[in-house]
């Protein structure tokens, strides 16, 4: 007979197992957790009225109006994918880089981060990046598993760069501000684009035929016509950029949002409308073609996240939570044992899917264990979305991969490309980006500033000067008059003098005479060391 105790075990392996299925994965959750939760009703291990409250717990969840961030923001990079922003940056970037050893791989660098701080869709981004780019590097001579590779790991980049709608969704499940999440980010993905372009330098030193040059003579712009091109793409970008982030708080040294992300999203999809039209590209087919991409992508969002709410549901009813907390807080090693199990597990789920899925089943399992191991949960997301930048990326599933294969047959079917191009090279080639990205995980985990240096920083009491000031009391040389004083309780965050007089006197004036009893007064001495304790 199963005992409770043993369900929420038996519950995660089905989750695994349906996942392994391929169904649809809403659709299996919901499933699941519907028969586990009958289940658990005809065991009596909680009451039909705790199923009954379900539909109101998942019209409580989609109410909420952070999500209307995400079609917004999907409306703005589905627009800016349509309208032909990446040909023209691609364009101009590589004449501009092309005459260097490896100057197309850094112009998809450059452009794929640019591109994905602005519209924020891999498939999009690795679609458009390789119906310019890819004839480009297989008619001067570019090794395939190189082109294949930085192509798709360029568009992955998308899910790091602000305003990623991974970040979004990893702010709303761990309770934290988008504009943090946002400042976070920055600093690892600034270094993933220094990692894929140290890549590229090292491989043109070392394998020079791999990523040759292009000849200059292949350039048709040249001198200012070719800056003025570059310009035109990159200035009005990082005014919207600027215009979307800034107006929420999500650039550093920004402390103060004027807009909720709802509204900076909402911003950003009017800018997209005006950026299509100052490329004079804005048409109704695209204005449609976009639409019907955001509802897609919003359909599918919502579904899952119905489905994941189910289950987490009747999961966490049959003590599932307790069950996940204890087994991951029991773990040899602390906080790094902690780490190095959920990227690993992470990285294995990354395999079957995407990242919607992980941050909507998984994350909500592992947020209330990490903030438990008194991890940074800003921190925490940041590194999950690095992490979840190889579900895209490595075989059987990466849903790049698939995009690159698909536009490469295309692209063959139309003699665009002189030969076909294998899925041998697209999978193998794709093999050290991962390597690459997996690099930065481990230097997120080993030095968290790469995240925590663009964050507020909170002003916090000096402790070693605070317990100086303790022994100096103890030996009876605290006594330097009211100057002193002043910085006593400055230093431990006590109110000042008048404040505290004044919440004394309120405090008497509540509790009558018999409070001014120096008896029944805290303990200075005691006061200040809890506060010590407390910094």
């Amino acid at each position: 007979m199963i005992t409770m105790a043993q369900f929420p075990p038996l519950m995660f392996a089905g989750l695994i197992l349906i996942m392994l299925i391929g169904f649809p994965v809403a659709f299996s959750l919901a499933a699941l957790g519907l028969a586990c939760g009958l289940f658990a009703v005809s065991q009596g291990w909680f009451p039909v009225a705790f199923m009954s409250a379900l539909p109101q717990n998942v019209f409580g969840i989609l109410s909420n109006e952070l999500l209307l961030a995400i079609p917004f923001f999907t409306l703005m990079g589905t627009l800016l994918e349509k309208c032909g922003l990446a040909e023209d940056m691609l364009d101009s970037m590589g004449q501009l880089f092309g005459p260097v050893r490896g100057g197309l791989g850094y112009s998809v660098i450059i452009v794929g981060f640019i591109l994905g701080a602005i519209t924020g869709t891999v498939a999009g981004q690795v679609i458009a990046m390789a119906m310019i780019s890819l004839p480009v590097m297989m008619r001067y001579g570019y090794n395939m598993r190189y082109a294949t590779g930085v192509l798709a790991a360029s568009g992955t980049i998308t899910q790091l760069v602000p305003p990623s709608l991974v970040l979004v969704v990893l702010a709303e499940q761990l309770g934290r501000p988008v504009g943090d999440m946002y400042k976070g980010a920055w600093g690892p993905s600034i270094l993933q684009v220094l990692i894929f372009a140290l890549y590229t330098f090292a491989l043109s030193r070392i394998k020079p035929d791999h990523v040759p040059g292009v000849p200059a003579s292949a350039r048709t712009l040249h001198g200012w016509a070719l800056w003025k091109k570059c310009l035109r793409g990159i200035i009005p970008s990082a005014i919207l950029i600027f215009a979307v982030l800034g107006s929420m708080g999500g650039l550093p040294g920004i402390d103060t949002a004027i807009c909720t992300p709802t509204e900076a999203s909402a911003m950003g999809a009017v800018g997209a409308f005006i950026l299509a039209a100052l490329h004079r590209r804005l048409s109704w087919p695209v204005v449609k073609e976009a639409t019907i991409g955001t509802m897609r992508i919003t359909a599918m969002v919502v579904f899952i996240l119905i489905g994941s709410r189910i289950f987490s549901l009747v999961f966490q009813g049959v003590e599932g939570g307790v069950w996940i907390e204890h087994m991951l807080l029991n773990l040899p090693g602390g906080q790094i044992g902690f780490l190095i199990a959920v990227n690993l597990f992470i990285f294995f789920l990354a395999f079957f899917l995407d990242f919607f899925e992980i941050a909507f089943i998984i994350l909500p399992l592992l947020g209330p264990v990490a903030h438990t191991l008194g991890i940074d949960l800003v921190w925490f997301g940041v590194m999950l979305c690095v992490n979840m930048q190889t579900s895209f990326m490595h075989p059987p599933f990466g849903f790049a991969l698939f995009y690159l294969r698909g536009i490469a047959d295309t692209l063959y079917k139309n003699k665009a490309l002189p030969r076909r191009i294998e899925s041998n090279d697209i999978y193998l080639g794709a093999i050290p980006w991962v390597l690459m990205q997996l690099m930065l995980v481990a230097v997120v985990i080993l030095f968290p500033v790469t995240v925590t240096a663009f964050l507020d920083k909170e002003e916090a009491g000096d402790l070693d000067k605070a317990t100086e000031m303790l022994q100096n009391i103890d030996a009876g040389q605290g006594g330097r008059g009211q100057e002193s004083d002043e910085e006593t309780r400055r230093l431990f965050g006590l109110p000042d003098a008048a404040s505290d007089a004044a919440s004394g006197a309120a405090s008497g004036a509540a509790s009558g005479p018999g409070s001014s009893n120096p008896s029944e007064r805290e303990d200075p001495m005691d006061a200040l060391r809890r506060a010590v304790e407390e910094t």
